[in-house]
């Protein structure tokens, strides 16, 4: 476990924020994927400047996790789709959670993930979901390690790919 420091970001974060994404999903999905189709995600639906736009904009909340001076992973929360799956109850989404790829392995994702859900039980949501690859064994067992059961599934498009997304979520 390193010393991790976790704070919210703001709309100043926009340029770490955006490269930041793009590193680590680039890290993430790269090896699983054709360069092709992530060239197409990446310049079309998570662009720089996309990105950049996100900080800030109203319902999304961004965590920045450091070590040292050293940025190696964020959050990004956001409210707002409310599923049917739900019934009346309150919810938030875990848009995105992730580490660099040199600090996976070292609690920077539990420390990112125990945040997040201190976020949700503070602004008194009770549920807090999620959607990831089935194809991402990886992440499915860490969320799964947290509680996190599968209640549906959706598409995500990665360029031309149409890949399915399960949709996981916790009761808090």
């Amino acid at each position: 476990m390193i010393n991790l420091t976790i704070r919210l970001a703001t709309v100043a974060d926009g340029s770490l924020i955006a490269d930041m994404s793009r590193q680590t999903f680039y890290e993430t999905f790269a090896g699983q994927n054709t360069a092709e189709n992530m060239e197409k995600f990446m310049s079309e639906q998570f662009s720089r400047e996309k990105l950049m736009n996100e900080a800030g904009a109203p319902g999304n909340i961004f965590l920045l996790a450091f070590a040292g001076d050293v940025p190696v992973g964020y959050v990004k929360m956001r409210e707002g789709q409310q599923k049917v799956e739900f019934g009346n109850k309150t919810a938030i989404e875990i848009a995105r959670i992730y580490a660099t790829g040199s600090s996976i392995g070292t609690g920077v994702g539990s420390a990112l993930m125990q945040r997040c859900i201190d976020t949700a039980r503070e602004m008194n949501k009770e549920i807090i979901w999620l959607g990831v690859w089935e194809k991402n064994q990886r992440a499915i067992a860490f969320y799964q390690k947290w509680g996190f059961e599968k209640f549906g599934t959706h598409v995500f498009r990665l360029g031309d790919d149409s890949q399915t997304d399960w949709l996981m979520k916790k009761e808090l």
